[in-house]
């Protein structure tokens, strides 16, 4: 019979295989992080020193690399992604990008496409992705739901709201689909907790 003792050891092994421990390797002092993505990655609305890259390298003491392009779409962000990861050889991509496509009303599948690519790229190399989900053109949405489709699929760590939660803040933006200085250091402080929070910064 199993005393109230041992009931207490399962129930607590029980919780520690449900909760699977953290889901990114932590980054050393030489590690590098590939920020990937649009304008809200290059930082338009601020100056290059004020993006959620340079930000988030202040925040870790870590080399991130602004590998954002201003109006880029998912189909040229997969033709360009091999390259970067060649160029800089990460230890950690985070993705964001589709907030073009879904400006020009592009199909969703093809952006859910297209995303799932560019994150099989990156697990051909070994790389482990940070998804950040895009919302679609609705003040009340977050991540439009392929976001959350493909972070399921391939267990990514992901955040659904902070590009959201900041398009809905007229105070963090420089103009209607861009954020001003304050609102990309809100999202280079989310970012940082979500990389805590899963294991990758300490």
């Amino acid at each position: 019979m199993l005393t109230s003792r041992s009931l207490l050891t399962i129930w607590f092994a029980f919780v520690l295989v449900g909760c699977g421990g953290p889901k990114l390797d932590a980054l050393g002092a030489d590690d590098v992080i590939v920020a990937f993505g649009d304008s809200l990655t290059a930082g338009v609305g601020t100056s290059l020193e004020n993006s959620y890259p340079s930000v988030l390298a202040e925040l870790s003491g870590l080399n991130v690399v602004n590998a954002g392009v201003s109006g880029e779409t998912t189909s040229e962000g997969l033709v360009r992604l091999p390259e970067v990861l060649e160029e800089h050889h990460p230890s950690l991509l985070i993705l964001l990008e589709g907030g073009n496509d879904i400006l020009q009303n592009q199909s969703k599948s093809k952006i859910k496409r297209n995303l799932e690519k560019m994150i099989q790229v990156a697990f051909d190399r070994g790389l482990p992705v940070v998804l950040i989900g895009v919302p679609e053109k609705s003040l009340f949405s977050n991540a439009a739901p392929f976001y959350g489709d493909l972070a399921e699929k391939y267990d990514l760590v992901f955040d659904e709201s902070v590009v959201a939660s900041l398009m809905r803040s007229p105070s963090k933006k420089s103009d209607a689909v861009h954020f001003n200085a304050q609102g990309y250091a809100d999202m280079a402080a989310e970012i940082y907790a979500l990389l805590s929070d899963n294991g990758a910064l300490n």
